[in-house]
């Protein structure tokens, strides 16, 4: 039986990677190296092999001979795209720990440190944060990039990715792992992505076992993702997805995404005012007034102004229907009886903010209602049957005017969108985004996967919006227009032209990707060279006080359109000179 001092003499250990896909794109663009001990051995499992380095304090040893082994695996297979090399905190924090071990092997094996994502794996808490902090800062000073592992798991991987602003963070599998049929997963995902957006961060979902995890985590817009489903950890692992992934990948590029233009309702719109009654208000009053009122189905429980519970018809009508219970319960308080935890919406929220709250909530706020307010005081309520009626009609309204390629709002709420912002006196950055060298292609390829090359660029931009404070809109053909408040609107931009260049030479065979373009004939009988599909973005900064009304805005977003189309390549022209123009004409009048 092989011992940890006869695997570190004779470094039996061996490598084997696990990729990390770009999910948008199917792109393998990094593999994690995972170790294991001799396979006849009860060390060759990753738990065993450092929990017996613990016991025997040989935990900085086995580290280190681990990164040794994946490092030189790495290199000897000339795998593309980064390398994931797990360190746990108690190495980084070693005493006995000497700092540029692992630089001076990159420099011995010809890797380059910026291919190398330093992922912290946490076992234990972590208390020492500024020494941590420290170290980890000390690798990025060195070249390499920053992943915290299992977030959501860890003792204290929140606060490490607030105070380290790590390039990747990669989602504990619990919370990917059956996110299909359970919304609080799906919602943690969501919060995640969200924040990730905010931050910088790229987010890797770890765990995808099944197709439908998969969908979940696309559908959701997270950057990467890793698991069983993908590509289980190999020796020499594979270079490209299986095609069940692929199909995946390519499987749906219209977006649904919902409008919400001035016209759109807020709760306020649903609101229904029931007189409120006082926790010490008797039980019988209130039984005596649903008998009153068929309709009525809950009574709002208020005390100085404010909330404080919902009394549900059927419970109280059933709890009264026992034997002697109304005797009983009759002259109690009914503080007693309500829900004291009700949900309280204020007046303001969308309704299709509310919706989805709904759907993954308890389905009692849904049958109960819920209680308006305005700045936590009592309004009224309002019930599920309403919000679902007030849905329909937005839907209605949403499909309208929606374009049918991309499910993307048409030219009507795109105006409309543009004049609520002016009006509100909010500042906003207007792109216009289209596609060169579309004709040629759609001509080459057929119109079925022109449309298919349009659907993906719809979902391709709104991946780079934020859906908190952007809008996205689909004029018509291949142009797009995107209305961005993010404060980042630029890099959101250039984001997208990078993911286009990378990612649209999926929808190309490979002879048109290797000559960079392709033949065909003009209608004088010519044979013309058509270079691939390119995105151009002309985008302008909006001031209210500047501009009268969406027609204007066009005029400045078409010709900072027309101006990146004359830049070779993926583009991007942002229009100043009526910016400055303006703003030297107000200042001369100040």
């Amino acid at each position: 039986m092989k011992t940890l001092l006869d695997i570190l003499d004779q470094r039996n250990l061996s490598a084997l990677f696990q990729p990390i896909m770009d999910i948008h794109s199917g792109d393998f663009i990094a593999f994690e190296g995972l170790i294991r001990g001799p396979a006849d051995s009860t060390l060759h499992s990753p738990a065993n092999l450092f929990g017996a380095a613990k016991q025997q304090g040989l935990e900085l040893e086995i580290e280190m001979l681990s990164r040794q082994i994946v490092l030189e695996s790495f290199a000897a297979q000339n795998l593309p795209g980064k390398l994931f090399l797990n360190v746990s905190p108690e190495t980084l924090m070693n005493p006995n720990f000497k700092n540029g071990q692992t630089l001076a092997y990159l420099e011995k094996l010809g890797i380059d440190p910026k291919k190398v994502i330093i992922e912290i794996t946490e076992n234990q808490p972590t208390y020492d944060f500024e020494a941590m902090r420290s170290a980890l800062l000390h690798y990025r000073s060195m070249g390499f990039q920053i992943a915290i592992d299992d977030l959501g798991e860890g003792f204290s991987s929140l606060r490490l990715w607030s105070e380290l602003r790590p390039e990747f963070i990669k989602i504990d599998m619990h919370f990917v792992q059956g996110a299909n049929a359970d919304p609080l997963k799906q919602q943690f995902l969501r919060s995640i992505q969200s924040i990730a957006l905010s931050s910088g961060t790229q987010v890797i979902a770890e765990g995808i076992e099944t197709d439908a995890e998969f969908k979940v985590v696309r559908d959701i817009g997270i950057a990467c993702g890793q698991g069983y489903f993908i590509a289980r950890p190999n020796r020499t692992p594979p270079l490209n997805p299986p095609a069940e992934v692929g199909r995946l990948i390519n499987a749906n590029y219209c977006v649904e995404q919902p409008y919400n233009n001035p016209r759109s309702a807020t709760v306020e719109t649903i609101l229904c005012y029931v007189e409120p009654v006082q926790p010490d208000t008797e039980i019988e009053k209130i039984f005596t007034s649903f008998t009153g009122n068929a309709s009525l189905r809950s009574i709002p429980v208020v005390k100085n102004g404010r909330p404080v519970g919902l009394i549900n018809r059927y419970e109280l009508v059933d709890s009264f229907s026992k034997p002697f219970r109304r005797e009983l319960l009759g002259k109690k308080p009914c503080k007693g009886m309500m829900n004291a935890a009700p949900l309280l919406v204020e007046k303001s929220t969308p309704i299709h903010e509310l919706s989805g709250f709904l759907s993954e909530s308890e389905i009692r706020h849904f049958s109960d209602g819920f209680i308006i307010t305005e700045q936590g005081r009592y309004l009224g309520i309002g019930t599920g049957q309403d919000l679902l009626r007030e849905i329909t009609k937005s839907q209605i309204e949403t499909a309208r005017y929606a374009n049918p390629l991309t499910l993307l709002p048409g030219n009507v709420p795109i105006n409309e969108h543009i004049e609520h912002l002016l009006q509100s006196g909010k500042s906003f950055a207007v792109c216009y985004g289209d596609l060169d060298n579309f004709k040629p292609y759609n001509d080459v390829y057929g119109y079925r996967k022109g449309d298919e090359l349009i659907q993906f660029t719809g979902k391709l931009l709104s991946d780079v919006c934020d859906p908190a404070h952007d809008f996205i809109g689909h004029i018509g053909g291949d142009d797009f227009i995107l209305v961005l408040q993010s404060q980042d609107w630029e890099l959101r931009c250039n984001r997208a032209l990078s993911c286009f260049a990378r990612t649209s030479l999926g929808l190309l065979n490979a002879e048109h990707r290797y000559t960079g373009g392709y033949m065909t004939e003009d209608r004088q009988g010519r044979i013309i060279h058509h270079p691939l599909p390119t995105l151009s973005i002309g985008a302008a900064w909006v001031t209210p006080e500047l501009f009268r009304s969406h027609y204007e805005i066009a005029e400045v977003a078409t010709a900072a359109k027309k101006m990146a189309k004359k830049k070779p390549g993926n583009s991007l022209f942002v229009e100043q000179r009526r910016l400055c123009q303006q703003e030297a004409e107000a200042a001369n009048h100040a």
